[in-house]
């Protein structure tokens, strides 16, 4: 071979791996979708804060993975199945979006788990609660990341009813999520030598809880649990309040009830409420760090799901970073392969079925005399171990276990 055309061949070689090195994050950009509900029941718990601790994660990382600008875009699903997944096709077809965030709303983040995997991208959920999204419904493309309805009614259904608490009404929202944690909680509450004594379904985003309260206050159930969220839950304790329940010797307990929802309660009325969270802004100085730049940022603390968010993205970047690659496969694999250490999560990990386990906590809501601020809320009942407060994997009926030898 000539001088000349070896150099020509070594010219083509470097060309191409030059090539092939820039092709490994398409399109050139790292684009992140949020797809939130900015304009109903669960915005305040989701909707802005949530594009705001995305944002956040993507700068804290530099703005840009391997040289490559990340982008974070945003839309509205307003909890309608149709709209959530017609985004979401646009997104992924035109938009070339890399991965969708948050997805609060079951009946919307389940279509959208199932679309992602058609279109092979990854999707970090943080908003939606079903604990199908591991289970039957599990996905290789997806991660569920902050909670579940197991998790919530396993930490403090076996809590309430082990300390006497075992009889329940519950007053369930009539959708997927609201129909997962019934069931759940249910099971918990069973297993642990409870009763189940009925339960009633309304409509998503109800203004009037009275008929509903009402029969859950003719069962003379120890528990009233509501297997609701937002401004559901919110509302129903607020009109349970009102009606005495409490005072008549009753107990409240809101299985997803989010630290915004409970600062809008306000204390003289939320207080004794027990609830379970994933997290807390006054846990540590790190999650005081994050929670005060998020709190200039938004104006309120941020939820377990906005927190999420966070951990979610910084741990997705990080797995571009590592694999030098936007490949779907080989970040997800990436992701399963390293431990979530973060003011988030402490050894946290992401099982074959999409579940990032990470350590719960059992809350109580403060007496107002208790509280030295508006968002010192909680007092600590309980700490619970990622593997005792998520489904165990083998129960979870996910087909991907399945089809391993």
């Amino acid at each position: 071979m000539s001088l000349r055309s070896r150099a020509i061949t070594v010219g083509c070689v470097f060309m191409l791996t030059a090539t092939a090195a820039q092709a490994q994050i398409s399109d050139d950009v790292v684009k992140l979708g949020v797809l939130t509900d900015m304009s109903s029941l669960y915005a305040d718990a989701t909707g802005k804060g949530s594009v705001v601790a995305t944002e956040m994660a993507v700068a804290d990382f530099g703005g840009k993975v391997r040289g490559k600008p990340v982008i974070v875009v945003s839309a509205d699903h307003q909890n309608k199945p149709d709209v959530g997944v017609n985004i979401a096709r646009n997104w992924y077809d035109n938009d070339k979006v890399d991965a969708i965030l948050d997805v609060p709303t079951s009946s919307v983040a389940l279509p959208i788990s199932a679309l992602t995997r058609e279109k092979n991208r990854i999707h970090l959920n943080s908003g939606a609660g079903s604990s199908d999204i591991t289970g039957i419904a599990c996905s290789p493309n997806t991660v569920h990341w902050t909670y579940d309805t197991y998790a919530l009614s396993n930490v403090a259904g076996k809590a309430m009813v082990q300390r006497g608490d075992d009889t329940w009404f519950f007053i369930t929202a009539d959708y997927a999520f609201g129909a997962a944690l019934e069931r759940d909680a249910s099971n918990v509450v069973k297993a642990a030598g409870g009763k189940v004594l009925g339960s009633v379904r309304h409509p998503l985003n109800s203004s009037d809880f009275s008929s509903f309260l009402l029969q859950a206050q003719a069962s003379k159930a120890k528990v009233i649990a509501l297997a609701n969220a937002g401004g559901d839950t919110t509302t129903a304790l607020k009109q349970a309040a009102e009606f005495g329940i409490i005072a008549g010797g009753q107990k409240m307990i809101a299985l997803l009830q989010h630290i915004v929802d409970t600062q809008s309660l306000g204390q003289q009325a939320a207080q004794g409420l027990i609830t379970t969270d994933a997290f807390y802004w006054d846990m540590n100085d790190e999650t005081r760090a994050f929670s005060n730049r998020f709190l200039e940022k938004v104006g309120t603390m941020p939820t377990m799901i906005q927190a999420g968010l966070y951990s979610a993205t910084m741990h997705y970047l990080k797995a571009i970073d590592a694999v030098g690659t936007d490949d779907a496969g080989k970040v997800m694999a990436q992701m399963k392969a390293t431990p979530v250490n973060d003011f988030f999560a402490k050894g946290g990990k992401i099982r074959e079925d999409g579940r990032m386990v990470h350590t719960m906590y059992l809350f109580e809501v403060k007496k107002p005399s208790e509280s030295k601020g508006k968002w010192d809320l909680y007092k600590l009942l309980a700490t619970v171990p990622g593997d005792e407060a998520f489904r165990p994997m083998d129960q979870g009926n996910c087909p991907l276990l399945k089809s391993k030898p």
